[in-house]
């Protein structure tokens, strides 16, 4: 057991900055190599049972914050499977437990930082998870066409190209502890997640924009493997990045990694059924990108039921990117 700690203290500090499966699922691979970890999680939900909390409470959405205090909890797999619990009839039909407990310790603390903040301390978490702000938001999304989406719910839904994403109010400041989490950071990875409503609204931040800007950390995107439609039909991954970049900055990132893993048939038939085909590895359109950005294209994904990327494969070309540059840095 001595071994891990050791290990530990030789692991860098990471800081992962996202939302929803694609976050959680990073932070499980990532705990098993450092406990100086940091999720910082968008709050624009506003759909399901997080939107229906905020809107009877008038509470920032808990259910990204949910999914990443479970994915780093070190309380055990019973009290990780209560986190995620969802009712399934009743008032509190829909609702995960999760969501119910934040609610309440919110109530108990007084605000949203403060109980997410208690939350880590009573789930045991494996480093600490960190709201992005503690100001209620919007999304809006401006459309190639010229119409307008508000709402985290509708931009996913609706079938037109996002050319800009705005927040709503727009000068939010960042959440304690956020700034000084991204300047102490070896790594900080963006992504995976939905690029326009768990990506790109954290860049929206300015606090948090001017911190990866400024960090001295090494910064990395870490592409989807698959499409959503609507949000991003037909975006390869050059388009995934340059939206980023359009949202912040040419010189934010140092890397970008791309999955290369072969999808089986019958599951990319039932993907583009849904609209959702494997986000293309346009090697070539990525050489052109501004900046140094370095790409790396690997086999990260897992295929078995559903297409995502493998936890522990990502970690590791993670970590091996991290050390690879880090030393070409010295």
């Amino acid at each position: 057991m001595a071994l891990f700690p050791r290990l530990f203290r030789r692991s860098p500090t990471v800081v992962a900055i996202g939302g929803g499966t694609g976050a959680s699922g990073l932070l499980r691979g990532l705990k098993e190599h450092t406990d100086k970890l940091t999720a910082i999680v968008t709050v624009a939900d506003d759909g399901g049972s997080s939107g229906r909390l905020r809107q009877e409470f008038g509470m920032l959405p808990p259910g990204d914050v949910r999914n990443c205090l479970a994915a780093l909890s070190d309380s055990g797999s019973v009290l990780e499977r209560l986190f995620q619990h969802r009712f399934e009839e009743g008032d509190l039909k829909g609702h995960a437990f999760g969501n119910i407990f934040l609610a309440a310790l919110t109530q108990v603390t007084g605000d949203f930082v403060s109980a997410v903040k208690e939350a880590n301390r009573v789930l045991s978490v494996r480093g600490r998870v960190l709201p992005a702000t503690g100001v209620k938001v919007s999304l809006v999304a401006e459309h190639s066409d010229g119409t307008k989406t508000t709402g985290e719910s509708l931009v996913g839904r609706v079938d037109k190209p996002v050319v800009r994403l705005h927040l709503r109010p727009a000068d939010v400041k960042a959440a304690p502890e956020v700034v000084d989490a991204i300047m102490q950071a070896d790594l900080v990875v963006l992504g995976p997640g939905s690029l326009y409503t768990s990506v790109i609204p954290n860049l929206l931040i300015g606090e948090v924009r001017e911190a990866l800007l400024a960090t001295p950390a090494l910064v990395g995107y870490v592409c989807n493997v698959m499409t959503q439609r609507g949000e991003t039909s037909g975006f390869p991954a050059s388009r995934h990045v340059r939206a980023i970049m359009d949202h912040a900055s040419p010189e934010l990132l140092d890397f970008v990694l791309v999955s290369t893993t072969a999808i089986p048939d019958k599951l990319l038939a039932a993907y583009r059924a849904e609209g959702s085909v494997p986000v293309a590895a346009d090697m070539a359109e990525l050489s052109k990108l501004p900046g140094q950005v370095r790409i790396i294209a690997a086999d990260l994904a897992s295929a078995d039921n559903f297409v995502r990327h493998d936890s522990a494969r990502l970690a590791d070309v993670l970590l091996e990117t991290y050390r690879e540059l880090r030393k070409n840095r010295a």
